[in-house]
């Protein structure tokens, strides 16, 4: 079975997102023509009879909630831009990081609750996209073309299985993002005690590290990818599609603050 990198999939019920408890033969006969091996995973609610008379999830789902997160997360982005208000930064992050945690250690599908995480994500990436255009004025379009340039290429590279998803290629994945997220730790606390790390001050340092843990996110995105695909052929309830959809947005807004960054390095912004 395999895991994932993004936490989202990583606590779905049973672990990873391989085949999730519940996704298993032996409630085969419980479920709808057309879903067959899925019962009620635990913490998903309802009995048997009820997660049975769900219509299973459709990719056509997924795309559509990952569609409406994207587009909201870009509509209060793009007003909070407008606006100007960089103090709403910390704020929307906060809001939104509440929001995530409780989504991935609720282990229920709320789509309420994702709703709120993409609106708050939008405010946050919206200020923070604002401070960066004081810094380096024009930052935004490139920022936003290059982070869905990465993500429609990703989606390329799956749908036509140049790069397969195996158990090696998870690990490796799983592997580097840890790898990155602990030097950007290390760096942010050599920081707080004024000390310079390299990794952040726009110097050559600074962009190949930002160009390693973009392509470390852009890897993520195949993790994400599979994720969903799997439960789609599990026959997942159709609500499953807000929880891909969530996964998605949040790799989506830890490739959009690198590229963000690493755009800046290159239109004169040091941060």
């Amino acid at each position: 079975m395999r895991s994932s990198s993004n936490p989202v999939f990583r606590n779905l019920p049973g672990g990873g997102y391989g085949t999730p408890v519940g996704f298993g033969g032996a409630t085969a006969t419980a479920a709808p023509q057309g879903a067959q091996g899925y019962g009620p995973p635990p913490g998903f609610g309802g009995d048997q009879r009820t997660a049975a008379a769900e219509r299973p999830i459709t990719i056509d789902d997924v795309v559509t909630k990952t569609a409406i997160t994207i587009g909201l997360a870009l509509a209060t982005g793009a007003l909070t831009f407008w606006l100007a208000i960089p103090a709403l930064a910390l704020p929307g992050m906060l809001v939104g990081l509440v929001a995530a945690l409780v989504i991935i250690f609720r282990r229920k599908v709320s789509p309420a609750l994702v709703v709120v995480y993409s609106l708050a994500e939008g405010v946050f990436l919206g200020s923070l996209t604002r401070v960066f255009d004081g810094i380096a004025p024009g930052v935004a379009f490139p920022a936003i073309l290059g982070t869905f340039g990465v993500f429609v290429a990703m989606l390329v590279v799956y749908r036509t299985g140049a790069i397969r998803v195996t158990p090696k290629l998870t690990k490796w994945i799983i592997g580097a993002t840890v790898g990155a997220l602990v030097l950007m730790l290390g760096n942010l606390l050599l920081g707080l005690f004024g000390i310079n790390g390299g990794l952040r001050d726009g110097g050559t340092l600074s962009i190949v590290f930002s160009l390693l843990v973009i392509g470390i996110a852009a890897f993520n995105f195949l993790l994400d990818f599979d994720a969903a695909e799997r439960m789609v052929r599990g026959g997942a309830p159709a609500k499953m599609a807000w929880y891909a959809a969530f996964g998605l947005m949040t790799t989506l807004v830890w490739l959009y603050l690198e590229v963000l960054r690493l755009a800046s390095y290159f239109m004169g912004g040091q941060r």
